[in-house]
C-alpha cells in the first residue's frame, strides 16, 4: 500500500491523464465501428448529407461569431494578467477552455450526423443492430467529452506546475479555463437551443396542425432544418455543456484542495485519479450495452449501473492509498479515507438516483406521461396544466436528493467532501452523454427513413428507439442541471475562502444584512429572465420560420402534391441567422451582472455572493421544472401517436402537438442553457475577487485581527506567503 501511495502521488495526474488517453482511443475504434456499417441507398444517402451540411453551415459560423467575443474577452484578461489583477496564464487557459469546448461539441455533431444515416440502414435490419449504432454513436461523444475535458485541465495543471508555480498561481490560472469553458458552453447550449427548437416548433405549427403532415414528411420546408437543430442543440450543445461542466467541477475540486486542504499533494490528485477510473468504468458500461440483448431503456440502464459500481469498487484501494492517515481540512477536521471514499459514492449514487428519478417523469410506461396524454383528451389547455404540474412536481424528488447529498457528503469531507462528491458524479459522463447523444441520432434515422420512402417497419424500429432516446435526453439534463447545483456550491464555497484569503479577515454572509437580501434578490431574478430571453428568442425565430413554410406552400402547390421540392436551405439559413443573433444578450447576461454588481461599491462582496446564492437556488428549480415538463410532454405526443387515447389525427393528439411545442423550447432551449449559465455566474464571481476586492476593501478591513483558516492552512503547509 506504501508503494502504491508513492506512485500514486506522484505519477497519480500523469496516470490519469493515461486512462484518458485510453478513453480517446476507444472512442476511434467506435467511430470506425459506425463507419464501417452501411450507409443505405442513395436517397438516404442524399438526405444524410443535406442535413450534416446545414450543421456543418450552422456550427462554421457559429464559431466564427463566438470567436470574435472569446478573443475580445481575452484581450480584457490579457489587460488585466498586465496590470497584475488576475494570473498571467489565465488568458491563454480561457483560450485553451473556449477552443475544447467548441471542439467537444464539434467533433460529437460531426459523429452524429455519420451515425443516423447507419442507424437507420440498421433500423431496416433489426431493431437491436440499430440501437448498437445508434449508442455507439454517441458513445464517441461521451468518451470524447471526458477524455478531453480531462487532458485539457490535467495538462495545463502539470505545466503550470512545472514551470514552477506555487500551487494556488497554478489553481488560480485554471479559473481561465474554467471561464472560457464555461462562456462558450452558455453559447454553445443557446445557440443549438434556439436554432433546433425554432426549426422544430416552425415545421409544427405549419406541418403537422395547419397541413396534417406525418413528423419530418419530406414536403414540409423545414423538416430538414428541424433534423438538422437536433444535432447542432442536442449532440454539439450538450457535448459543450457537459465538457464545462466536468472541467469547471475539476478545477472547484482543485481549488479547494488548495485553499481547505492546504495544496496536500493527494489532495489535489484524488480528483484526477476519480476522473481516470470513471473513464474505464463509462468503457466498461459501453461494453456492457453491446454484448448484451434487450429491450433499448432497460440496456442503458445498465450501462449506466455497471459503470457506476465498477467505478465504486476501483475508489476504495486508491483513497486508502492516498489517505493512509486521513487528510486534515480547514478548522483542523481530520478526514479519513472511507470519510473520502463515502463522499465518492455519494456521487455515485446521486448520478443513478437521478438518471432513475428523471426516468420516472418523462419515460412513456410511468404515470406522468400518462397523465399528460390522458389530459389531451379534454383540450390544449388541460394537456399544458397537466404539463406544467409535472414538471412543478418532478422538481421535488431531486432537489431533496440534492440537499441529502450535500449534507452528507460535507458532514464527511467538508467542502472538500462536496467537491469530491461533484467529481465523481461529473466522472461518469462519459456513460450519461453517451445516452443524450443517443436521442438526436435516433430522432434523425426516423427522419431519414420517412424522406427516403422506407418500410413502415423501419420507421416503427426508429420510433421505438426515438422514445427511449427522449427519456434519456431528459435524464441527461437532469443529470447536468443536478450536478450543477451541487458544482455551484462549491463554487460558491470557492468563491467565499478566496474573498477570505484576499481581504485577510473572516467573511460573513448574514440574512439580517440587506446587501445579502438584495443581491439575492439579484440572483433569484437572473434565471427567470435568462429563460425569458431565450423563450422569446424561439419565438421569434420560429415565427420567421412559419412564415417562410407558409410561403412557399402558398406559392408553390406542387409541394404538398410531391411535385415540387421545398427550398430545405432557406429555412436552415432562417434558423442559423436568427440563433447567431439571438443568443449572445442571453449568454452575456450572467457576465454584465456578476460585473454591474460588483463595481457598486455601496454592494460589494456581500451582495454578490447573494448573487450566487438566489441564482443557484432558483436556477436549480427553473432547470429541472423545465427539462422534466418538455421531455414528458414530448413522449405523451408520442404516446398518442402509437394509438393511444386516440391516435394520431385525434383531437388529443392535436393538444398533445400544443403541449410539445410549448415544452420544445423548456426542454432544449431555456432549461438546459440554465446549467452553464449558474456556474459562468460564479466563476466571474471568483475572477471578480481580485479585481474588485482585494484592494480597497483589504484596507479598510486592515484592522481585522483574525485569518481564515483557508489562509492560515495554505501558510502552513505550502509554504505560501498569507495575505
Amino acid at each position: 500500500m506504501f508503494i502504491l501511495a508513492n506512485f500514486l502521488i506522484e505519477k497519480g495526474a500523469v496516470l490519469s491523464l493515461a486512462l484518458a488517453g485510453v478513453g480517446l482511443i476507444v472512442a476511434i475504434i467506435l467511430i470506425r465501428m459506425v463507419v464501417s456499417q452501411s450507409a443505405g441507398s442513395d436517397l438516404m444517402k442524399k438526405v444524410a448529407g443535406a442535413i450534416q451540411d446545414g450543421a456543418k453551415a450552422y456550427l462554421r459560423r457559429q464559431v466564427v461569431t463566438i470567436s470574435i467575443i472569446s478573443v475580445g474577452l481575452a484581450v480584457v484578461l490579457f489587460l488585466l494578467a498586465q496590470s497584475g489583477k488576475v494570473h498571467s496564464a489565465m488568458p491563454v487557459g480561457f483560450l485553451i477552455g473556449a477552443a475544447c469546448s467548441l471542439l467537444a461539441g464539434y467533433i460529437g455533431m460531426r459523429v452524429a450526423v455519420m451515425a443516423n444515416v447507419r442507424t437507420t440502414q440498421a433500423a431496416s435490419e433489426s431493431e437491436h443492430k440499430a440501437l448498437n449504432v445508434a449508442f455507439n454513436g454517441g458513445a464517441v461523444t461521451g468518451l470524447l467529452v471526458v477524455g478531453m475535458a480531462l487532458l485539457s485541465v490535467g495538462i495545463f495543471y502539470l505545466v503550470m506546475t512545472g514551470a514552477g508555480s506555487d500551487k494556488k498561481a497554478v489553481v488560480d490560472s485554471l479559473i481561465g479555463l474554467a471561464l472560457g469553458a464555461s462562456l462558450i458552453s452558455v453559447f454553445a447550449r443557446l445557440g443549438g437551443g434556439i436554432y433546433t427548437k425554432a426549426a422544430d416548433v416552425g415545421a409544427d405549427l405549419v406541418g403537422k396542425i395547419e397541413q396534417g403532415l406525418d413528423e419530418d414528411d419530406p414536403r414540409n420546408p423545414a423538416t430538414i432544418a428541424d433534423n438538422v437543430g437536433d444535432n447542432v442543440g442536442d449532440c454539439a450543445g450538450m457535448a459543450a455543456d457537459v465538457f464545462e461542466t466536468y472541467a469547471v467541477s475539476l478545477i472547484g475540486a482543485l481549488l479547494l484542495g488548495t485553499l481547505q486542504a492546504g495544496a496536500d499533494q493527494a489532495a489535489l490528485i484524488f480528483p484526477f485519479l476519480i476522473g481516470g477510473i470513471a473513464i474505464i468504468g463509462s468503457v466498461l458500461g459501453i461494453l456492457w450495452v453491446n454484448i448484451r440483448k434487450g429491450s433499448a431503456s432497460r440496456l442503458l440502464m445498465e450501462g449506466v449501473f455497471v459503470a457506476s459500481l465498477l467505478s465504486a469498487l476501483a475508489y476504495w484501494p486508491v483513497s486508502s492509498a492516498l489517505f493512509p492517515e486521513g487528510l486534515e481540512v480547514a478548522g483542523g477536521k481530520i478526514c479519513s479515507a472511507a470519510d473520502l471514499f463515502g463522499c465518492a459514492v455519494v456521487g455515485i449514487v446521486m448520478t443513478f438516483a437521478v438518471v432513475l428519478i428523471t426516468n420516472y417523469y418523462t419515460a412513456t410506461k410511468y404515470r406522468p406521461v400518462k397523465k399528460i396524454a390522458r389530459a389531451s383528451q379534454t383540450g390544449h389547455a388541460t394537456n399544458i396544466i397537466a404539463g406544467l404540474g409535472v414538471g412543478n412536481m418532478a422538481t421535488g424528488l431531486p432537489v431533496a436528493l440534492i440537499c441529502a447529498a450535500i449534507w452528507t457528503s460535507y458532514s464527511l469531507g467538508d467542502l472538500y467532501g462536496v467537491s469530491i462528491a461533484v467529481m465523481a458524479m461529473l466522472a461518469l459522463a462519459g456513460i450519461i452523454v453517451s445516452l443524450d447523444a443517443f436521442g438526436p441520432i435516433t430522432d434523425n434515422a426516423g427522419g431519414i427513413a420517412v424522406m427516403a420512402e422506407l418500410p413502415t417497419v423501419v420507421r416503427e424500429r426508429t420510433d421505438a428507439l426515438d422514445a427511449v432516446g427522449n427519456t434519456m435526453k431528459a435524464v441527461t439534463k437532469g443529470y447536468a442541471i443536478a450536478s450543477a447545483g451541487v458544482a455551484a456550491l462549491v463554487l460558491f464555497g470557492s468563491y467565499f475562502l478566496e474573498l477570505e484569503a484576499a481581504l485577510g479577515h473572516v467573511v460573513e454572509f448574514s440574512l439580517k444584512e440587506p446587501k445579502v437580501i438584495i443581491g439575492m434578490f439579484i440572483g433569484g431574478l437572473l434565471p427567470f429572465i435568462f429563460s425569458a430571453l431565450s423563450m422569446d428568442a424561439v419565438g421569434r425565430a420560429a415565427g420567421a420560420v412559419v412564415t417562410e413554410v407558409r410561403r412557399q406552400i402558398s406559392e408553390r402547390p406542387g409541394i404538398m402534391e410531391g411535385k415540387d421540392e421545398p427550398e430545405y436551405a432557406r429555412c436552415v439559413d432562417i434558423v442559423t441567422r436568427s440563433a447567431l443573433r439571438e443568443m449572445v444578450i442571453p449568454a452575456l447576461l450572467p457576465v454584465l451582472t456578476v460585473v454591474v454588481v460588483a463595481s457598486i461599491p455601496e454592494l460589494g462582496y456581500q451582495a454578490l455572493g447573494g448573487v450566487l446564492v438566489g441564482t443557484i437556488v432558483t436556477g436549480l428549480f427553473v432547470g429541472l421544472s423545465m427539462t422534466a415538463a418538455g421531455g414528458a410532454w414530448d413522449n405523451a405526443k408520442k404516446m398518442i401517436e402509437d394509438g393511444a387515447f386516440g391516435g394520431k389525427g385525434s383531437e388529443a393528439h392535436a393538444a398533445s402537438i400544443t403541449g410539445d411545442t410549448v415544452g420544445d423550447p423548456y426542454k432544449d432551449t431555456s432549461g438546459p442553457a440554465i446549467n452553464p449559465m449558474i456556474k459562468v455566474t460564479n466563476i466571474v464571481a471568483i475572477l471578480a475577487i481580485p479585481i474588485f476586492f482585494h484592494g480597497p476593501l483589504k484596507e479598510v478591513n486592515e484592522g481585522a485581527k483574525d485569518k481564515p483558516a483557508a489562509a492560515k492552512t495554505i501558510e502552513q503547509k505550502a509554504g505560501g506567503e498569507g495575505e
